[in-house]
């Protein structure tokens, strides 16, 4: 991906599959190396883009001025030649959408919560000025803790002279456009918003669209007519709430300010919707701001002047993942990977972004930090004024020689409240004479370098080497270990060899005949075969050795509401059964391991939805699912396919 605009993202970002796709964009699953947090990144071609790419400095600019609990957060904008790159708030629970195809329909009380979360986000976007102007159950995603998050602000409008003033693009979804609208007449944001949530709300809770037509045309006159078919399970009260946002004349429509104390909305709670933002830009977290000033080595009031023009860059970015961390009871720290790249990009050593996560000069920052209690030291600057010394130590197996030697994989950076920080070392069985390690090094034969850093693409690289000459006179002779230049002196230093190796090579145990009876007993667990790890080595390194990914047993996942669980146990037979059922539904497909990509074209050959069906073996209970996921197109369209396909398939 390097040479097609994705070095600088790549950077900051792991790039993980795809989980959806628009026009011209695809949202990614990544993770963002130093917090560690999941997000979902959008990426969207420029030159693909045309004459859609002012939506999308639309939709950026909003995103940026609005902060609020229901709505998806945004984390940070990229721009390169080639791409355009938004890092959002990830939500696994995905479409609100894919939701109600799994429920058919939903409760009045489960239907009232999602409700309730909605209003709060439009209020609040109606507050900042804004007419969201796509409203659906697509546009709306649900986290971790099973909440609503309004997305794609593509299509929104912020009138200069305020929401009052008149629009007169037509746009949205023709299912949810209010008949203003698509009569091409003059018409006002927040009125339009107002049909769309009705109709969202018709579809919450009878599990279809109150106007429906394959036909545009048809559509369009049942929408100006108002006429729906109403079921009998509705309550009378949310009778009453649809037929005052399903009001074809707009001054006659319910107002948003109406809805937060609608009876329906207030049935089981005391208080009316709570719109404003609970996570204000302008309010930054002072546990956030400390790690982010020790980090870039800045005071915390610069810092804080930074982050206050919220440029949306990658210091924006790890504040607002830390803040997400915080907000969802997460310990708040720093992986120390690529500490320094990370931290000032600009004095970047050109690295490839794999090379920078793993190579950082980790030990000579954590130095710096434990060279006083008091963190008295320029680098700080104003920050040991700021907060207690005590609270800005590094924790550490206390040694006689300065340098710590931190192992790149078992260091974490933590900030907790109260705050303190630690560095998190993997502990040893035997404590004794750690300070004789410096010593120890020396002694070491040269197949084993030490080096300073702990980079372990160089130590790799040196260790390639060193095999390599080894190899050929290793060929057909029976070898355990390389034997050490000079014995060490005591247990002590052969459990600081233990501290010092075990992390950089797979654990294998050898007899030290050397060590003398009484030591026999005590395994060194160093390294094993040079041929076998010699292969790993060249397997890992070498493009030609390199597999492509093919899964050839169904991925294990949790039970979700877009998994339908089977009957069937053998997976290859499941597949084969979805295969068949595909094929004679005439609808194209491309498999992948157990993954399926569909395809659905209209009559004249254009591509009307996408989605994925996968085979999964579920955990608990241990039984075969069947996963379906829209990636684009008409949703409803796709809801009727979906459910046709499972219905067809013997399971």
């Amino acid at each position: 991906m390097g040479s097609s605009g994705y070095e600088e993202i790549l950077k900051y970002y792991e790039i993980h599959e795809t989980i959806g796709r628009g026009g011209f964009a695809k949202v990614k699953c990544g993770r963002h190396r130093l917090t560690g947090e999941q997000v979902a990144i959008k990426i969207m071609d420029k030159l693909a883009l045309g004459d859609d790419l002012p939506r999308v400095k639309v939709e950026i600019d909003a995103m940026k001025n609005l902060s609020h609990q229901h709505i998806c957060q945004l984390y940070h904008v990229m721009e390169t030649s080639q791409k355009i790159f938004m890092v959002l708030e990830y939500c696994p629970g995905g479409e609100l959408f894919d939701y109600i195809i799994s429920k058919d329909r939903l409760s009045e009380e489960e239907a009232r919560v999602f409700f309730r979360q909605i209003v709060s986000a439009i209020a609040y976007v109606h507050s900042q000025g804004y007419a969201h102007r796509d409203i659906k159950p697509e546009n709306l995603l649900i986290d971790e803790e099973h909440n609503l998050k309004l997305i794609d602000f593509g299509l929104c409008a912020k009138p200069k002279g305020g929401l009052d003033c008149p629009l007169s693009t037509c746009c949205g979804s023709p299912a949810y456009a209010a008949p203003e609208l698509i009569q091409g007449k003059a018409y006002i944001g927040s009125e339009a918003d107002i049909w769309s949530m009705g109709v969202l709300l018709y579809a919450l809770l009878c599990g279809f669209l109150p106007f429906d037509d394959d036909n545009v045309v048809v559509l369009y006159r049942k929408i100006m007519r108002g006429k729906y078919f109403t079921p009998k399970w509705l309550s009378p009260s949310s009778i009453l709430l649809l037929n005052e946002m399903l009001q074809v004349d707009p001054k006659k429509r319910i107002t948003v300010k109406h809805i937060l104390r609608h009876p329906w909305l207030m049935q089981g709670y005391s208080d009316a919707v709570q719109w404003q933002s609970k996570c204000p830009l302008r309010h930054l977290d002072e546990d956030c701001i400390t790690v982010l000033s020790v980090l870039h080595k800045k005071s915390r009031e610069t810092v804080s002047e930074l982050l206050s023009q919220w440029n949306y860059d990658h210091l924006s970015a790890m504040y607002l993942l830390l803040q997400h961390k915080k907000a969802y009871g997460k310990c708040i720290h720093l992986r120390c990977l690529g500490l320094a790249e990370h931290a000032d990009p600009s004095q970047s050593t050109g690295l490839e972004p794999e090379k920078m996560m793993r190579c950082g000069n980790v030990p000579g920052y954590l130095e710096e930090l434990n060279a006083s209690q008091s963190v008295e030291h320029r680098s700080i600057g104003s920050l040991s004024e700021e907060l207690p010394s005590e609270e800005f130590k590094i924790h550490t197996r206390k040694r006689k020689h300065s340098t710590p030697d931190v192992q790149l994989g078992d260091t974490e950076f933590i900030l907790s409240n109260p705050v303190t920080r630690k560095v998190a070392l993997k502990e040893h069985e035997n404590k004794e004479n750690i300070d004789k390690e410096p010593d120890l090094r020396n002694e070491m034969p040269s197949a084993l370098p030490a080096p300073k850093t702990p980079c372990v693409k160089s130590w790799i690289d040196t260790r390639v080497q060193t095999v390599l000459v080894q190899t050929e006179a290793l060929k057909g002779s029976h070898f355990t270990a390389i034997t050490p230049a000079k014995k060490p002196r005591n247990t002590g230093e052969l459990a600081a060899a233990e501290v010092l190796l075990e992390p950089r090579c797979n654990s294998v145990e050898v007899d030290l005949d050397y060590l003398g009876s009484s030591q026999k007993k005590r395994k060194a667990k160093i390294f094993g075969s040079l041929e076998r790890g010699l292969d790993k080595v060249m397997t890992m390194l070498t493009a030609s050795k390199k597999k492509l990914f093919t899964r050839d047993h169904p991925r294990k996942t949790k039970a979700h509401y877009n998994v339908t669980i089977t009957q069937l146990q053998n997976p290859d037979q499941l597949l084969n059964e979805l295969t068949t059922v595909l094929s004679n539904k005439h609808l194209e497909h491309v498999q992948k391991g157990y993954t399926l990509k569909c395809k659905m074209r209209s009559d004249v050959g254009k591509v009307t939805a996408e989605f994925e069906l996968e085979v999964c073996q579920l955990s608990k209970p241990e039984v075969l699912g069947i996963r379906w996921q829209r990636l684009k197109g008409d949703a409803w369209v796709y809801k009727l396919f979906v459910e046709d396909i499972l219905s067809s398939c013997q399971v």
